[in-house]
């Protein structure tokens, strides 16, 4: 007979949810026994011993209505459902991995029913129910889980198994001591040289924290770098540590059996994805840590797979519901490559697969050709063209211009690795006087995290960040890098090394201005001037235009910065030493030498209020 175990994940109780049927892809006359271990079997259905074990110690961990159980049959197999919870990942790290939050992941495992560990290797599924196109990250995580029960196969057995959980159950006799105690399991368990991934699950201490501080808690734990206090009440901040950034990679304890060990490791892998090559697993080297979306890495063997496995054949679906972003994208890549600095700044520079000859790479960051790189984004027809007509003729157009343009396009989508989004008129800040706005957030989990917890220790305000668009093509894919005294820098570090910011956005404006040849940052003056200029002259075109129309671009970015005594105030320019202490929140764009109001300043309450009006819809609504 076979049966679906459905195992749930969760830091709080998950109220109003309950799986069906419907649900499930098995649909035959045995739902009966959806409902409950403790559903009869018939009597020559043989279950292994040590899968009941198993079971219980995943009642123990998590709560008794953790597990259910289906039969279809007579064959000899079992799959077994883990409902991994993702409602601790913040709602735009959600979105931005395109994974419903509300909903967990389903990881679907087959195996022997009356051999279990010692039958054959289980198959896994990962996925969202309700999550029916561009669950990508199912196929990441699917590789990654898949690969760590190869590796767990080769040594599990049955035997072993139930001398790991007779173990444990000598430490705790007494009925009901382990959940009274589950969450110290969870810290000390003996997971040798690795940090402790505390689960918070009692009601106890659930009671005492609001849900944010869980989802903070549970990524904190997964941080590189991570804060403490002593009994004291002292804080103590732990450096990163060169063989931390794996600790994800560590395997959990096997004492309370496979199917909690599993899923433990998926809760590890999970709020990491982002710091892993989708194709071969191993760490991304930034020159600012990671990103926040998911990517494949440089390594050609990964370039050609990742091609191969056609996960970046959805630039149709971001034309379609992300014209805008994928406009600005185009921009920013021509901007940086018709750079005189485009041999500093062009960077990543792209690793694409000719299509008539897929073992090549048509575009080398080893043989870079500036040349062919321009004539092949010449041949990317606008973005308006490609939402007015058939998404597949448009790329048979292109094909007929040149083979590597839609090739190429496809990799300007897909190696940004941040999370944009045009805003609507109802949530954009009026005072900017500009339609191009975005929102626009970089930092992964562990770093906005980190950030949250800091702004809860220090407090944060806003500032502006002004840098050339010929710049955005890079910060986009490497993040806010603290360019002082680096090839990179451009306009000199005279208030010290960090990231700089500035209060007023005429600083900014004048900042965003130089590039192409034009390195003399125009007075606040000369700003007001061309402000007032440009919104007295009657505008050509519609105010309102959804794409860019001109080649000619400005652009700054509103950011979000710790008001630690880190931040260096120099008057009006603000130096931030410490990376993880910036975040963008916004950018803005301005076309044909336009900019907007220069007399902005981000610390006016009535700035600040609008800010907040617009900031908390998009960024803390979860």
């Amino acid at each position: 007979m076979a049966f679906h175990i459905f195992v749930s994940v969760c830091l709080q109780d998950i109220k109003g949810q309950s799986w069906t049927d419907e649900e499930s892809d098995g649909e035959n006359e045995s739902e009966q026994f959806l409902y409950g271990i403790q559903g009869s079997c018939a009597a020559d259905l043989y279950r292994h011993p040590q899968l009941d074990a198993d079971i219980e110690a995943v009642k123990d961990i998590y709560t008794d209505s953790a597990v259910s159980v289906r039969e279809y049959g007579t064959i000899d197999d079992v799959d077994i459902d883990l409902q991994i919870n993702i409602s601790f990942l913040d709602e735009e790290v959600a979105t931005a991995w395109k994974v419903i939050r509300t909903e967990p992941i389903i990881l679907r495992l087959r195996f022997s029913l009356s051999q279990y560990l010692d039958g054959p290797e289980p198959s896994v599924e990962v996925f969202q129910p309700s999550n029916k196109e561009g669950f990508s990250l199912g196929l990441q995580l699917k590789k990654i889980l898949s690969a760590f029960t190869s590796q767990q196969w080769k040594h599990l057995s049955n035997e072993f198994l139930k001398a790991q959980q007779e173990k444990r159950h000598s430490w705790f006799k007494a009925g009901g001591t382990i959940k009274k105690f589950r969450a110290g399991l969870s810290i000390f368990s003996p997971i040798p040289k690795s940090p402790s991934f505390p689960l918070i699950q009692d009601t106890v201490l659930k009671g005492k924290l609001s849900v944010p501080e869980l989802r903070v808690t549970r990524l904190m734990n997964r941080s590189i770098s991570c804060t403490m206090k002593n009994p004291k009440g002292e804080l103590f901040s732990y450096p990163p540590n060169s063989q931390a950034g794996g600790h994800c990679k560590n395997i959990p304890t096997l004492e309370y059996g496979f199917l909690v060990q599993i899923m433990k490791y998926s809760e590890q892998r999970i709020p990491t994805l982002n710091e892993y090559c989708v194709v071969c697993d191993e760490q991304h080297v930034f020159q600012n840590g990671s990103m926040l979306k998911p990517a494949v890495c440089t390594r050609e063997l990964c370039v050609f797979s990742f091609y191969t496995l056609g996960v970046m054949s959805g630039a149709a679906e971001e034309v379609a519901t992300g014209a805008e972003v994928v406009d600005l994208l185009v921009a920013m890549c021509r901007a940086a490559l018709e750079s005189p600095r485009k041999s500093i700044i062009f960077e990543p520079y792209p690793s694409v697969v000719d299509p008539n000859d897929p073992k090549t790479l048509a575009f080398n960051p080893k043989k870079k050709n500036y040349e062919r790189l321009q004539k092949a984004l010449d041949s990317v027809m606008s973005i308006r063209e490609m939402t007015q007509g058939s998404y597949l003729e448009i790329k048979k157009q292109m094909d007929k211009l040149d083979p590597l343009a839609h090739p190429l396009l496809q990799w300007i989508i897909s190696s940004n690795r941040s999370h944009i989004v045009k805003l609507p008129l109802s949530r954009q800040l009026k005072f900017m006087h500009t339609s191009h706005q975005f929102l626009l957030l970089s930092s992964p989990p562990a770093k906005e995290a980190r950030f949250r917890t800091a702004k809860k220790l220090y407090g944060s305000t806003f500032a502006f960040h002004g840098s050339h668009i010929e710049n955005w093509h890079s910060v986009l894919r490497n993040g806010l890098v603290n360019a002082s005294y680096t090839k990179l820098q451009l306009h000199g570090a005279a208030y010290g090394k960090g990231i700089y910011l500035s209060p007023i956005s005429s600083i900014s404006f004048g900042y965003s201005g130089m590039g192409k040849g034009q390195h003399r940052m125009p007075t606040k003056d000369e700003l007001v001037q061309r402000y007032n200029r440009m919104n007295s002259v009657p505008q050509s075109r519609p105010i309102q235009s959804r794409f860019l129309q001109s080649r000619n671009l400005n652009c700054i970015a509103l950011c979000e910065v710790i008001t630690s005594k880190d931040l260096q105030k120099h008057g009006n320019i603000w130096v931030c030493p410490v990376s993880d202490h910036v975040c963008t929140r916004f950018f803005f764009v301005y076309e044909d030498g336009q900019v907007g109001d220069a007399n902005i300043n981000t610390q006016e309450p009535k700035v600040q209020k609008e800010i907040m009006r617009v900031i908390g819809t998009q960024i803390y609504s979860s």
